[in-house]
């Protein structure tokens, strides 16, 4: 077994050979030989400092060599204090740009979220009187229509319903987007609840051939805001519907654990990627982002259903495999009397 190197401040500094030939110290040739001399110990197991070799062989004197090890072990501390008070600085530079990156983020989200705001109010003054007219157009209260022109103005209000949806949806979000979802949490009968969401929804699928069934809900009540929540069956229920092909099946059903109830949407529709399941979720994204793609919508519908359901202090859980579907899942704390 091979000896101990020394713990001495000297073992520290491979560089003091070099130090003393630039010192004039020593010179070249004595360096060498004492290197020599070390690799020779070194073969027959003995670790030997270079310094304590010079001092051996007499080239220098341990006042000498103690000397340049101080100097040595000061430059070497100075160099990291300043290396150290360099990185501080460059830290502090860094975190003052982020900060600043930060700060410019912020205002340009508050700029977003007002320009979302303010254009979504403008839209619906004027989107609600088209509807209101519409409304009474296609009623007759201006008078009979012929059918071409009832089934051109049903069309235009089919348009107008979906507009009004869609202005509805980008105000909830600007709302979301300061934090201000503010939820009336009471005792909500969840049969009522998820009948109301089916047969709102029923229309829809029975247009695209879909079979839209609903499993009987527990009769039970949940601590939930019944409008908000309504909300999100109805965009997860929506979505079901406009990604399964005509044919599929979509399903709306709750199971109860224990206090808590597992509120699903599950379809045989074209499934998610596993990678963009956290995608889908992002504002104004849409998964099929081409100008050719199938279905429309803002891209919003996900995204505020998250940030209801974790207002709830529940969280959207996603299960699904490409082509044969997907089921949407959170849970509601069952209502204690």
């Amino acid at each position: 077994m091979s000896a101990a190197v020394p713990k001495t401040p000297e073992a520290l500094v491979p560089m003091l050979g070099d130090y003393l030939v630039e010192r004039g110290a020593i010179t070249k040739a004595n360096l060498k030989e004492a290197l020599e001399t070390q690799a020779k110990l070194r073969s027959n197991g003995i670790n030997t400092p270079t310094g304590q070799i010079l001092v051996d062989l007499g080239f220098i004197t341990h006042a000498v060599r103690d000397a340049a090890l101080y100097d040595l072990i000061v430059h070497f501390r100075n160099a990291l204090q300043e290396a150290n008070t360099r990185l501080e600085q460059r830290v502090k530079e860094r975190t003052a740009e982020l900060e600043n990156a930060l700060e410019q983020l912020t205002t340009l989200n508050e700029l977003k979220s007002n320009l979302v705001a303010n254009i979504s109010h403008e839209l619906r003054t004027p989107q609600t009187h088209v509807s209101g007219y519409v409304d009474l157009l296609v009623s007759g209260d201006f008078g009979p229509l012929t059918p071409d022109q009832l089934s051109a103005m049903e069309v235009v209000q089919r348009a107008s319903e979906r507009l009004g949806h869609l202005i509805e949806d980008l105000i909830l979000f600007s709302v979301s987007e300061r934090d201000q979802i503010f939820l009336r949490i009471q005792p909500t009968s969840l049969l009522e609840m998820c009948a109301g969401v089916y047969k709102r929804a029923l229309p829809k699928a029975q247009e695209r051939g879909i079979d839209l069934k609903l499993e009987p809900p527990e009769l039970v009540h949940i601590d939930a805001d019944p409008e908000k929540i309504a909300w999100v069956l109805t965009q997860l229920l929506d979505n079901a519907i406009k990604y399964t092909a005509p044919k599929g099946r979509v399903v709306l059903r709750t199971v109860r654990e224990e206090n808590f109830i597992h509120l699903q949407v599950r379809d045989t529709g074209i499934g998610i990627p596993a990678n963009q399941i956290e995608k889908i979720f992002e504002p104004f994204v849409q998964l099929d982002g081409s100008s050719t793609r199938k279905v429309g919508g803002t891209g919003l519908g996900l995204a505020l259903a998250r940030r209801i359901v974790e207002a709830h202090g529940s969280i959207i859980h996603v299960q699904s495999e490409v082509g044969k579907g997907s089921q949407f899942e959170f849970l509601l704390k069952v209502h204690q009397a």
